[in-house]
């Protein structure tokens, strides 16, 4: 069942959507009401016939300042409170029953507030009817020659309908009649229902010009409601048990092979008369849900819709009979809908089952504007949102006008009064938004190819033939015609008087007798003319049959050829079927291909995107590779000499240390070797001078200076220039202030030998309010890439400062800049330079970084 129902979703939607449908706006009426009483305030003033202007009442223009404003409204037209029904139904409802004759349907809905008039309007009261008796009226006026007999179109129960024979409806006929009526409900208050003839008045009757003759038309009606989202059939009989009463039973909404949407299990009455349809609606109307509010005495507690579906099949070509195909009857339907009014549970008081029923009607009503509102957007913005028709049972019972074709036309009724103001307003911004919204043109529908004229034809054969018959002597209505007989009979001698005075008068009884005799011979006369015209009838009707036989032989031939045509037609229309679900399946399978296509080529693409974006990282992440073996490369490299270097200068100071104990325990030796020869030289004889041994010359120092020198040829520091701000010392990071130490995440960790440390300093990647309110100064580490491909890294000072509006702020002083540079750099730049050397190069590098302090000044917030 699902396959099917796919296949067809293409064929349904695309005669819908072409670009060449005719389409017409919502056409939406406005009604108002009198006011109930004449000291009541009116917000609500007709301008013309199209607009009218909502004027704030004078207590809420003081309790809003004058926020509210005098706003008008347009309509399609304006009906005032002096408009009768009568002009009412002409101008809304009048076009939709003459579509409902030609094969369109239509829909026609009051819309307003509670209290505002919906139902009077649609049903009315005695002597003002309302829109639905008219309605029922000039069908009835216009089909009544041409109704079918009673149960000749039956419903099938699926929203279609089927040609019984004449023998089928007869006996259908028979099985009604026969059937006795249901036990009602008693009820011993109950209003008796009013009179058809009390509603309309005869010179108020009217009818349609435009009715085709050759069809022969049934009415079929039903009446249900919708009560808290539920489908109750108010047309249904049921048993009345008083013991155990049952509740009724709701519906549910099916979809037809037409995709329309129909109330499965749903009553239909087929009704012949205008009083009929009135006497069914009133039994509906009875059952229907009413309540006593605090601003309505009888205010409808559900949506009530009165469906009236006109069925209607040619004739065949005699004009006699109703064509038996079941394909050339049209249904079309007209829907009268009288919406229960929207409320507010603070000014009704409802409590209970009414609050309930208060909120499922807003709730309903409410599902009601948003359709409209989206299938707006949808026809005006071209976008493609879901209609959410299924929300509410009102929206999806209707869900084909919407979507497919037919008229449909609204009627706001509006109460003046102040208290209605707000829920007035908000009426009238739907009614508003509502014509914008545009349905599908009903199209003109024909019926078959047959030539019109068809049924007075046939009329005519039949007058004419009684004629012939009638001037032959034959059977007609006027055999029994008491004036002919009495010619007849005066045409016969007059019988003699027959008193007989004498008995032996002879003559009166001879002229009685020769008078009987002439006539019986004038009535042998007449019998043998009858006999004679009974013969040449008889011969006639003969001939007739004979003629009739060949016609029927001929129709024989002819129906068999019609049959074997048929059945060649049947085996076509079977292979047309099979191709066509042959296709509707290739159609699928190839609309899930496209799908499957769709899907693998988006997946390529975004594989694609993805295998792009990951070449491109890996080329940076390569790059990035490159580079950073380049510079750690040349760290290797400088960390090399550094090294080389170091370990030079500790052998060289090692060596000295070395030497110069060395040199210190010859001192002691030789003053000791001097102590003891000059011990000993006074102890042999004191003639001998004291020699004294030649004193071993210390090492000279000035190896010590050259390796100084060639340690460090740093030239020394010059005479620099006093800073900007001389109040500040080069480096404010040494004094006992406290500090914002901003050290980004972004930064990366120098293994260089200065660093920048800043005691009692409060470290954050981000600045705060509660950091600088407990400091003085505020240091940001900025690093950021040299012309050389080295990273510099800039110290930005500052001082923190309360502001006016209770914040922080930053005033920047100087800027600190610690930079290193490559030796192999700087020996590429100044190889074509004065040639000082590698005394130069070796200088450079065991010099430290450079740092400058330019003064800068900048406020920030932090």
């Amino acid at each position: 069942m699902q396959r099917p129902g796919k296949g067809k979703t293409p064929r349904r939607h695309g005669p819908k959507k072409a670009s060449n449908t005719e389409k017409d706006p919502v056409g939406v009426y406005c009604r108002i009401r009198p006011l109930g009483g004449e000291d009541e305030e009116c917000c609500v003033e007709m301008i013309s016939s199209s607009t009218i202007q909502l004027h704030a009442p004078d207590g809420l223009k003081a309790n809003r300042n004058g926020e509210y404003k005098e706003t008008q409204y347009s309509f399609k037209k304006v009906f005032g409170i002096n408009t009768t029904q009568m002009e009412l139904f002409e101008d809304v409802a009048r076009p939709l029953v003459e579509d409902l004759i030609h094969c369109k349907n239509g829909l026609l809905f009051t819309y307003g507030v509670t209290g505002s008039g919906k139902t009077f309007t649609m049903t009315g009261s005695p002597g003002e009817g309302g829109l639905l008796p008219r309605s029922l009226d000039m069908l009835f006026n216009s089909i009544g020659p041409f109704q079918a007999k009673r149960f000749v179109f039956k419903p099938d129960d699926k929203n279609g309908m089927e040609i019984q024979g004449q023998v089928d409806a007869l006996l259908e006929r028979q099985k009604r009649d026969s059937q006795p009526l249901l036990s009602k409900t008693p009820s011993s208050r109950q209003k008796t229902d009013p009179e058809f003839a009390d509603m309309i008045s005869s010179e108020e009757a009217c009818k349609s010009d435009n009715v085709d003759e050759d069809c022969c038309y049934s009415v079929f009606v039903s009446y249900i409601e919708v009560y808290n989202n539920y489908i109750y059939d108010l047309l249904e009989d049921a048993p009345f048990d008083p013991i155990r009463p049952k509740p009724p039973q709701s519906k549910i909404l099916r979809e037809d092979q037409n995709h329309n949407m129909y109330v499965a299990g749903c009553t239909e009455v087929e009704v012949k008369s205008t009083e009929e349809a009135f006497e069914v609606f009133w039994k509906g109307q009875k059952k229907r849900r009413i309540a006593n509010t605090q601003l309505n005495r009888e205010s409808s507690r559900s949506h009530s819709v009165f469906t009236v579906k006109l069925a209607q099949a040619p004739l065949d070509a005699d004009g006699d009979h109703i064509l038996q195909d079941k394909n050339q009857v049209n249904v079309s339907q007209l829907c009268l809908v009288d919406l229960a009014g929207s409320e507010r549970t603070s000014r009704t008081r409802a409590e209970g089952s009414r609050l309930r029923e208060a909120g499922n009607i807003n709730q309903s009503l409410m599902t009601l504007r948003t359709c409209m509102e989206v299938l707006r957007e949808n026809q005006m913005c071209g976008t493609n949102r879901m209609v959410p028709y299924r929300d509410s049972k009102v929206t999806h019972l209707f869900k084909n006008y919407f979507d497919g074709e037919g008229k449909v036309r609204m009627i706001v009724c509006v109460n003046p009064k102040a208290d209605d103001y707000d829920e007035t307003m908000l009426v009238m911004r739907f009614a508003e938004m509502t014509q914008e919204v545009e349905v599908a043109r009903p199209v003109d529908r024909p019926i078959c190819g047959l030539a019109a004229g068809r049924r007075h034809r046939n009329q005519a054969f039949k007058d004419e033939l009684s004629r012939r018959l009638e001037d032959r002597g034959g059977p007609s209505n006027a055999v029994d015609d008491p004036a002919l007989l009495n010619r007849i009979i005066e045409s016969l001698p007059a019988v003699p008087p027959c008193e007989l005075m004498d008995p032996a008068d002879d003559q009166t009884l001879q002229r009685l007798i020769e008078v009987l005799e002439k006539r019986h011979r004038m009535r042998q006369m007449m019998t043998e003319q009858v006999n004679r015209t009974a013969s040449t009838l008889s011969s006639m009707l003969q001939q007739l049959d004979g003629q009739l036989n060949a016609k029927e032989t001929v129709l024989h031939e002819q129906r068999s050829k019609m049959g074997e045509k048929e059945k060649l037609i049947i085996n076509q229309r079977t292979e047309i079927e099979r191709l066509e679900k042959k296709s509707k399946t290739l159609e699928y399978k190839i609309d899930i291909l496209q799908k499957t296509t769709e899907m693998y080529e988006q997946d390529k693409r975004s594989l694609q995107q993805e295998l792009e974006t990951r070449e491109q990282r890996l080329n940076r992440e390569l790059s990035e590779r490159r580079r950073m073996e380049q510079r750690m490369q040349g760290m290797v490299t400088d960390t090399k000499h550094k090294w080389e270097k170091e370990c030079e200068r500790r052998v060289n100071a090692k060596q000295l240390e070395m030497q110069n104990k060395l040199w210190v325990k010859d001192e002691k030796l030789k003053q000791l070797k001097a102590i003891v020869t000059e011990s000993s030289g006074s102890g042999s004889g004191g003639s001998c001078p004291t020699e004294h041994p030649d004193k071993p010359d210390r090492p000279s120092r000035e190896r010590d200076r050259i390796l100084a020198q060639k340690r460090s040829a740093s030239p020394s520091p010059l005479p620099t220039a006093p800073p900007v701000h001389p109040r500040h010392r080069r480096s404010q990071s040494a004094g006992g202030e406290k500090w914002v130490d901003h050290k980004p995440t972004s930064n990366l960790d120098l293994d260089t030998v200065m660093q920048p440390i800043i005691p009692n300093a409060i470290k954050v990647s981000a600045p705060n309010e509660k950091a600088l309110s407990k400091c003085h100064k505020y240091v940001l580490r900025h690093q950021e890439l040299a012309s050389d491909g080295e990273i510099e890294t800039k110290l930005i000072k500052g001082n923190v400062f309360k502001t006016r509006g209770g914040g922080q702020a930053v005033q920047f002083t100087d800027i600190e800049t610690l930079k290193q540079q490559c030796p192999s750099a700087l020996s590429r730049k100044r190889r074509s330079g004065s040639g000082e050397g590698p005394a130069q190069i070796e200088d450079i590098e065991n010099r430290a970084p450079v740092s400058s302090t330019p003064g800068y000044q900048k406020r920030r917030k932090p």
